[in-house]
């Protein structure tokens, strides 16, 4: 944290001294962020469901022994892969490949691998041609799909290809990274920071490693040499690598099926399995002449599929994982961390809907579905999660890893007393946030418009820019704070109104109401007239005038969205004092944690997701579920059966042009199928490989048994869900008759025009 920041945390409890009296704790550390759950958690994947189950007390002979249906709990061991199967390429399993499948892949076999695969916005995805063409999901695509979309038209609804190579139209925003090399500074960061107090340890990593990346990217080529350098920590922190990125960001949109298609089934079949999704689009790289770009680094598609018990390999970036917590933490998840982020999506998701529903022209202007659609896979994602470490033998086989984790440090009496006594210093820890529970729940990812309200997000921004004006901080860091003033989107106000109202009434309902900071905030009105009074008379409703007025200093501490955040402050600090005291103390132990299991365990425990490039493995396989068993493959078929046997539901509506469908179209051809790979969520779009590296489906998703695949991975139902290339192809030839992009993917060649395509096939 920079000493401006400080000055700032200072003049702020002046502030609030002055306006309403009270102690100054510590300053707050940046807000978090709404869109950190979802990558801390959102999307997922991974685990056996035993969740719906009835637990049942039994008393044992001799003692109390928990037993669930006739398991006694005690007895309960964890697995060989709890711990996932999200190899790194630092660590490539080829032993392992070669003694599981038969085969073993070789130095050339792994960088191929690397090098066709992509990281993009939130999501992964590929190079499946020559000529620069990435498949990705289509929800990876929702935001550059509307991005594009002209006046009149909603590409979203519609679907979009671009018929010849000059309908291709450019997005914004769009990074995508390719990984070139990867650079292990463990030994050098260990170096300078072992023989440091740890107090002082975290701030001199980061110091650290902003001069190893700095040094890495110089030697290729500097800020101007189109490469990227990303510090990656694997196992907390335990082991350091340099990931340079040739970045590509000249990227137009190709293809997007509709978004009926392309979410078949909705909110309801999301995490869900059998599927009938297709869930793909397709964008181009383009080189710096404006060319498309010419790679031989790419998957060749294979049109021939898979069958039920083949292997394959899904290179992809899952976003993160935390399989190497501690029971404690998973327990304090359980009880309040992740219940009250549940608790608050859900909220949202109500507000969200309903003005969705009554304002539907404005709501497509505003993206809201997407907004929308993001929420209800993160309240999917964590209620799945919850119910899974509220199952007795998933927390049992935790326990079993975490002691014989602790039993393996006791008997080596060095690593004993360096690292003995962290897994029940991380517990007391638990303990201490678990005291904060209420402004937990207050503030739950609190920091995004769409969670918050944009007044109240640019009152809180307001009110430290008009602290650092007082006190002198630099032009450059007030200019910083101005940008996420400028940068936070208007909102209608009676939206805007309602989103705050619902984060004012989660204060009177965490803190009390007679709670100081809710009396002063709401001075006896109700949650949803004090949101509506704010919005009313603040400056800071629209993002110019709020910009225009901070910045000719007409807007003071007496604002009524400046005065809001005044008066909730004090409970926020408590919140931020709490990071402050425990978190550091957190990531220090997690770290040592994960040095520990590196030395104990080796590359035989993979490291937690952290949205950097790993490889997983599976076969093709069905399950059995609800009594029955759910196919390896879905097909044409079932989507049909699907759209008749809800019909008139619009969850499994099909789009016009799917309703009455050629006599040409294979209702044979498989759609959808699912495999025991490791994946989470940041692998959506990710290729989905055959031994031989040809493309068979794209990643979209994992089944409900999946998603505790946060903690644990558990293969016996968890299963990723993926997109059948032979889908993929039967659709752009018989639905939307592109012959261009079949003729690409099938051999390579491009055609600039659909005509010129045509008479090549």
């Amino acid at each position: 944290m920079s000493e401006p920041r400080r000055s700032f945390g200072v003049l702020v409890l002046g502030l609030l001294v002055s306006a309403c009296g009270g102690s100054a704790p510590l300053p707050p550390p940046p807000i978090p962020s709404a869109n950190q759950p979802a990558e801390t958690a959102t999307d997922t994947s991974p685990r056996p469901d035993i969740g719906d189950m009835e637990i049942v007390q039994m008393d044992a002979p001799e003692a109390q022994t928990p037993f669930v249906f006739g398991v006694d709990l005690d007895t309960v061991q964890a697995g060989e892969f709890d711990q996932g199967k999200m190899w790194t390429f630092e660590f490539p399993p080829a032993d392992y490949i070669e003694a599981t499948y038969g085969f073993r892949p070789d130095e050339a076999w792994f960088e191929r691998a690397r090098l066709g695969a992509l990281r993009i916005p939130n999501c992964s995805a590929s190079f499946v041609s020559p000529n620069g063409l990435v498949m990705t999901n289509h929800h990876c695509a929702r935001e550059f799909v509307s991005q594009v979309s002209g006046e009149g038209e909603s590409l979203l609804d519609d679907g979009f290809v671009a018929t010849d190579l000059a309908d291709e139209r450019p997005v914004e925003d769009f990074e995508a990274d390719q990984l070139v090399d990867i650079v292990d500074v463990t030994e050098e960061v260990n170096l300078v920071l072992d023989p440091m107090e740890s107090a002082a340890r975290a701030e001199a990593r980061e110091d650290l490693l902003e001069g190893i990346r700095e040094r890495i990217l110089e030697e290729w080529g500097g800020e101007d040499g189109g490469h990227e350098v990303e510090m990656i920590s694997l196992y907390n922190g335990g082991r350091t690598s340099a990931y340079v990125f040739r970045r590509y960001t000249q990227v137009k949109l190709v293809m997007a099926p509709e978004v009926q298609i392309g979410f078949f089934g909705g909110d309801p079949d999301n995490f869900t399995y059998p599927r009938y999704n297709l869930d793909f689009s397709f964008f181009r790289v383009y080189d710096d002449d404006g060319n498309p770009l010419q790679s031989d680094n790419h998957f060749r598609f294979d049109t021939d599929g898979l069958e039920e018990g083949e292997p394959i390999f899904i290179v992809g970036n899952p976003g993160s994982t935390h399989r190497l917590q501690t029971v404690a933490e998973l327990e304090y998840r359980r009880d309040v961390g992740d219940r009250y982020l549940l608790d608050m999506f859900r909220s949202r998701m109500q507000v969200l809907e309903a003005y969705i529903d009554a304002n539907p022209e404005v709501s497509e202007e505003l993206d809201l579905r997407n907004q929308y659609f993001s929420l209800s896979n993160s309240e999917k994602a964590y209620e799945g999660q919850i119910r899974g470490l509220e199952d007795p033998i998933i927390i049992a086989r935790r326990m079993d890893t975490e002691s014989d984790f602790q039993t393996a440090l006791e008997a080596d009496p060095e690593l004993d007393s360096r690292y003995g006594a962290l897994i029940e210093r991380m517990a007391s820890l638990q303990d201490i946030k678990r005291d904060g529970a209420a402004v937990t729940g207050a503030f739950s990812a609190f920091g995004n418009p769409f969670i918050d309200g944009s007044t109240i997000i640019r009152g809180f921004f307001a009110l430290q820019v008009i602290a650092m004006r007082q006190g002198g901080a630099p032009a450059e860091d007030i200019d910083g704070m101005m940008d996420v003033v400028r940068e936070t989107p208007n909102m209608p106000a009676d939206l805007d109104a309602l989103l705050i109202a619902d984060r004012f009434q989660e204060m009177v309902d965490f803190l009390g109401p007679d709670h100081q900071a809710v009396t002063q905030l709401l001075q006896g009105r109700s949650s949803l007239a004090t949101a509506q009074g704010i919005v009313a008379a603040s400056a800071l409703t629209d993002s110019a005038t709020a910009v225009a007025g901070l910045e000719a200093g007409s807007v003071s501490p007496g604002d009524a969205a400046v005065q809001a955040v005044v008066a909730f402050l004090p409970a926020f600090l408590e919140l931020n004092t709490l990071f402050v005291e425990v978190g550091g103390q957190e990531t220090e132990i997690a770290a040592e944690l994960g040095r520990a299991r590196f030395e104990v365990y080796g590359t035989d425990v993979p490291p937690d997701a952290t949205f950097s490039l790993r490889i997983a493995d599976g076969v093709v396989a069905g399950y059995e579920y609800n009594g029955t068993v759910a196919p390896a493959f879905t097909t044409f078929y079932g989507l049909y059966d699907r759209h008749y046997s809800h019909a008139g539901m619009e969850d499994w509506a099909l789009p016009d042009r799917w309703a009455n469908p050629p006599e040409t179209l294979d209702l044979s051809t498989p759609m959808n199928f699912v495999s025991t790979a490791d994946i989470i969520g940041g692998n959506s779009g990710s290729p989905v490989l055959d031994r031989d590296l040809e493309v068979v489906g794209v990643v979209f998703d994992g089944n409900i048994e999946s998603l505790p695949g946060d903690y644990i991975y558990l293969p016996t139902l968890n299963r990723s869900v993926t997109v059948d290339v032979r889908a993929i192809l039967e659709a752009l030839d018989e639905i939307y008759d592109t012959d261009r992009l079949v003729l690409e993917l099938t051999s390579g060649d491009l055609a600039t025009t659909e005509a010129q395509a045509d008479g090549r096939r």
